[in-house]
């Protein structure tokens, strides 16, 4: 998400009605809209890989996948959060709102230099607030590096840094080899990456 702020105090359904208007997508939170940043080749060629195999493994069943345009709805304390997930899968048959989808069961998101730590501190907050969420997922753009948070463990943080390392979408009954999502990208050396998630203030 961009930090650029757009405007205050919008109630959802003018949120919902004025973002079907606008050429630039925003997320919303809380009655403030922050219009989305552009994405680099990296971020877009992750997501392709990563899109190319859940729809594989998904297609003819029950659960739905969505790429970057469709919205998250989250309910925290009282307040509204829309975001767009990179990659959301929902299988619940309450989803049936067609702008948003309320009930996901794996959330990913592909992390840029400037959505890294609102990724990791508010979004991780407001997503693993979902009942529904099993998996919420954090993949590099610039390193060979995901961060895989299950609800099952507690939300503890499980880092995979090794192009030979698989990584398991429990939630989507989906492997992979880390190789395959960095497909056709230049591997670099891997990071240490902060797995201490805090409540934002």
């Amino acid at each position: 998400m961009s930090a650029a702020l757009q405007s205050e105090g919008l109630t959802v359904e003018q949120y919902l009605a004025d973002e079907q208007e606008r050429e630039i997508r925003h997320e919303y939170v809380a009655g403030e809209t922050y219009a989305m940043a552009g994405t680099t080749d990296a971020h877009n060629s992750i997501c392709g890989n990563l899109h190319a195999a859940l729809h594989r493994h998904l297609r003819g069943g029950p659960c739905k996948l969505y790429i970057a345009d469709v919205k998250a709805r989250v309910f925290v304390e009282g307040k509204y959060f829309f975001y767009y997930p990179d990659l959301m899968v929902t299988c619940d048959p309450r989803d049936t709102e067609p702008l948003f989808k309320s009930f996901p069961k794996l959330i990913i998101e592909v992390l840029s230099d400037s959505t890294d730590r609102h990724d990791r501190t508010e979004k991780f907050w407001n997503y693993t607030q979902v009942e529904t969420l099993e998996e919420y997922v954090l993949v590099a753009h610039d390193r060979v590096t995901a961060t895989i948070f299950r609800r099952a463990n507690g939300w503890k943080a499980e880092v995979r840094d090794q192009p030979t390392a698989e990584i398991i979408f429990a939630s989507a009954g989906l492997k992979m080899l880390l190789s395959e999502v960095y497909e056709g990208i230049p591997l670099k050396a891997t990071y240490f990456l902060d797995t201490s998630f805090a409540k934002p203030a």
